[in-house]
């Protein structure tokens, strides 16, 4: 996972997908299925995916209780993706249990997928934080307090803004991963993202992946656009 860029596959099915991919014959990539696709094709989309040697996330935010979690794991697990999350906000019974369950559905010899923890949504403002959560600290200390409680339970890292990864690599360690959405050139529009940061600031911050959804699915030339932010990802100049 370490220096992804991961494309957000933030389309309504499958052959919409398949067509945006065209463009990148050439390129093996790290892309992120979310809520809508998958709950539209279901494991389909996975297998067509993999079929292409594309790495992915599946990024369905599990939080539910422990049980559920570990065996609705147990069933992500066989689909051989390479990155699944939960929700910090579940608990470290419920994030312990959805390591028990991955470790059980991984086919013998073959290594589980990463687990990482969702702690606030970049859509998250502090004042909503505040009046809507009660939170009575920083948004920033509860995203810190979100990570220590992920790696207490043995996750390989969290999600985040980029602008709380810093924090979290200062306290936890480099190679506790920071996973981050909300990444925008400077060229782009925040839309609903409030916690956001460009590419640059996210290699300056050590981040191990970032997530890009519409500045390339949108783009007028995605794969122009996709190699241009992997470009300021990498620190490479052209």
């Amino acid at each position: 996972m370490k220096d992804s860029l991961i494309i957000a596959l933030d389309f309504p099915n499958k052959g919409q997908v398949l067509n945006f991919l065209e463009a990148f014959e050439s390129e093996q990539l790290f892309v992120k299925v979310g809520m809508e696709l998958f709950y539209s094709e279901g494991p389909s989309i996975i297998e067509a995916l993999k079929k292409q040697n594309h790495k992915i996330f599946l990024d369905l935010k599990l939080h539910d209780i422990p049980n559920t979690v570990k065996r609705a794991m147990k069933v992500l697990a066989s689909f051989g993706c390479d990155l699944v999350n939960v929700h910090a906000a579940g608990g470290s019974e419920m994030m312990t249990a959805a390591l028990e369950g991955l470790d059980a559905g991984t086919p013998s010899g073959l290594k589980r997928p990463d687990c990482i923890a969702v702690t606030q949504l970049t859509s998250t403002s502090e004042a909503q934080a505040k009046s809507e959560q009660f939170i009575t600290g920083s948004l920033q200390e509860s995203v810190l307090n979100y990570a220590e409680l992920a790696k207490r339970s043995g996750l390989d890292g969290v999600v985040c803004s980029p602008l709380e990864a810093g924090m979290i690599h200062h306290r936890l360690g480099s190679e506790f991963h920071t996973v981050t959405p909300g990444i925008r050139p400077l060229e782009s529009e925040m839309q609903d993202q409030k916690r956001t940061a460009t590419p640059a600031f996210a290699r300056e911050q050590g981040i191990s992946a970032i997530v890009v959804g519409r500045p390339i699915t949108h783009a007028a030339n995605p794969l122009e656009s996709y190699l241009k932010i992997k470009n300021d990802w990498k620190g490479v100049r052209l």
